[in-house]
């Protein structure tokens, strides 16, 4: 991924929490890299989103997913599975960020695919300090192909 150009990293946030919207989009506002958080409520939006259709076709494909578990209608981890599954979308990292912190949960979304599993912290600042870490491990130590999105 060619960060030199200046172009700010696309970012999928699939919350339906107001709360924790908020928090990632501070956290972000205060990261050391250039960002777009695009913000989807619920599971069958984040597809839609990703495949650009049903009002998202404008929509560019995201560099990194924030996903949370527990979504009205279609869950996480129904997402998850969709979006590993698909050779247009499984090179997107998916970090999983959520209140869970079950076991079955968490070995069910590394089954999946998920490229991380994170409990969200309780705490404000230590949840800005999870977001601006995921961002700043996702973009700036670790190697992605130059087009997570594409099919390989």
């Amino acid at each position: 991924m060619n960060r030199s150009s200046g172009e700010p990293i696309e970012i999928l946030l699939v919350e339906d929490n107001p709360g924790d919207i908020a928090l990632t989009q501070e956290a972000l506002r205060r990261s050391k890299i250039s960002n777009k958080l695009s913000v989807v409520n619920d599971g069958d939006a984040a597809l839609a989103y990703l495949h650009q259709r049903a009002g998202y076709e404008g929509s560019s494909k995201p560099q990194l997913i924030l996903l949370d578990l527990n979504l009205p209608g279609m869950d996480g981890r129904e997402v998850l599975e969709q979006i590993k599954s698909d050779p247009k979308t499984r090179r997107i990292p998916v970090v999983v960020m959520t209140t869970s912190n079950s076991e079955q949960d968490i070995v069910s979304s590394y089954d999946s695919h998920a490229n991380c599993y994170i409990t969200k912290p309780v705490n404000m600042d230590s949840f800005k300090s999870v977001v601006q870490s995921i961002d700043e491990f996702w973009f700036s130590v670790v190697q992605l192909p130059a087009s997570v999105s594409e099919s390989g």
